[in-house]
């Protein structure tokens, strides 16, 4: 999957095997709003729709789908043109937040409809699906009905109807966002080894950044309608270019000119890093690198020291996120009693350290 013009390090341009795969440019403008967005996958692939709202991703899945048509652009499948495709026609499945099962039929039944819509008799179709609820583990529920079911139950039956009719392109609309985190923890990974094994293209929208990481083989990030950056998983959390992206994977991130290992930014102080780089650049760590002071720290070994002022205290997971802003804006995390000796409230002055070794710049 490539995009010359948001491609970062390490990424590649892989090139779809005869026509195989989803080729596709979405441009899609409505009102104001403009999606311009080039998509490309081998069968097998699971690409992942990732950015904040309003940025594009649902808009992006509903041309994919059929129900938004496309402006400009084109969309192949298997080298097939899509575009004028009834949605009814075309090779793809859906699952949705809510799932969207038919309240009035059950598991099997639910199941069973897309094969009957395909043309399958009805034993052919009652067939195919109970053997599609095995797989799912839900063959003791194949009689119950949407309301009997538990979310990550219905939302494995939702699954289980779209690959039915073994779709081509699978496309998945925040598929668990409506789970709870425990059985979001299960689903996920009975999901993860559902798509390991699928044949065709997967593109998934979440904003969640750990459904991305663990679900996907590719991430695109989309920002107000354009891919803003996209590669595998691992690069994009190591090497964040937008602000956006860089909250989603949890790091302080900062942009200046570089010069050997220091990084100056613009209207800022200069990162000391251990990273020998010339010219634009990205630097980055993680709030759990900051060590925070009372008083300014004598003998310290971290070269980047910055005064600055606790903005706001959250919990975060286990431990205290501090907002500093001051001589340099960054968030650092702290255990709950490291904040409490060091008597942190809104407004107070603290010293924060990063040793270079902490900070990773790369090219911008």
């Amino acid at each position: 999957m490539s995009d010359p013009a948001t491609d970062g390090p390490g990424m590649s341009d892989p090139t779809l095997d005869g026509g195989e795969g989803l080729d596709a440019r979405l441009v899609v403008e409505r009102g104001t709003f403009r999606l311009d967005v080039t998509l490309t996958a081998r069968p097998g692939d699971v690409v992942a729709l990732l950015g904040p709202n309003g940025a594009g991703k649902t808009t992006a899945l509903r041309v994919l789908a059929g129900l938004i048509p496309l402006t400009g652009g084109h969309l192949r499948l298997d080298a097939a043109e899509l575009d004028r495709t009834p949605p009814e026609h075309r090779p793809v499945g859906v699952v949705f937040q809510d799932y969207l099962l038919f309240p009035h039929l059950s598991a099997l039944d639910n199941v069973a409809f897309g094969p009957r819509c395909h043309g399958a008799s009805r034993a052919e179709a009652r067939a195919e699906a109970a053997a599609w609820l095995e797989r799912m583990d839900l063959a003791a529920h194949a009689a119950a009905k949407p309301r009997r079911l538990s979310g990550g139950q219905a939302q494995r039956v939702a699954l289980a109807r779209a690959l039915a009719t073994r779709p081509r392109l699978l496309l998945l609309d925040e598929p668990l966002a409506a789970l709870d985190a425990r059985t979001r923890l299960d689903v996920r990974a009975q999901l993860r080894r559902h798509l390991a094994d699928f044949e065709a293209v997967a593109v998934l929208v979440t904003h969640d950044p750990l459904d991305a990481m663990v679900l996907a083989d590719h991430l695109v990030v989309i920002e107000d309608g354009h891919i803003v950056q996209q590669g595998a998983p691992t690069d994009i959390a190591r090497h964040p270019r937008t602000d956006y992206i860089a909250h989603l994977v949890g790091l302080n991130l900062y942009r200046g000119q570089a010069r050997g290992h220091t990084v100056d930014l613009a209207g800022g102080p200069a990162l000391t890093t251990a990273d020998d780089l010339t010219g634009p650049a990205f630097a980055a760590f993680p709030p759990s690198a900051v060590t925070l002071h009372r008083d300014r720290p004598t003998g310290s070994s971290a070269r980047n020291l910055w005064c600055c002022a606790v903005a706001g205290l959250e919990t975060h997971a286990d431990q205290i996120r501090a907002e500093l802003t001051g001589e340099l804006a960054l968030a650092a995390d702290l255990t709950t009693t490291a904040a409490a000796e060091l008597d942190l409230h809104p407004g107070a002055t603290v010293w924060a350290a990063v040793k270079a070794t902490q900070i990773r710049a790369y090219p911008a």
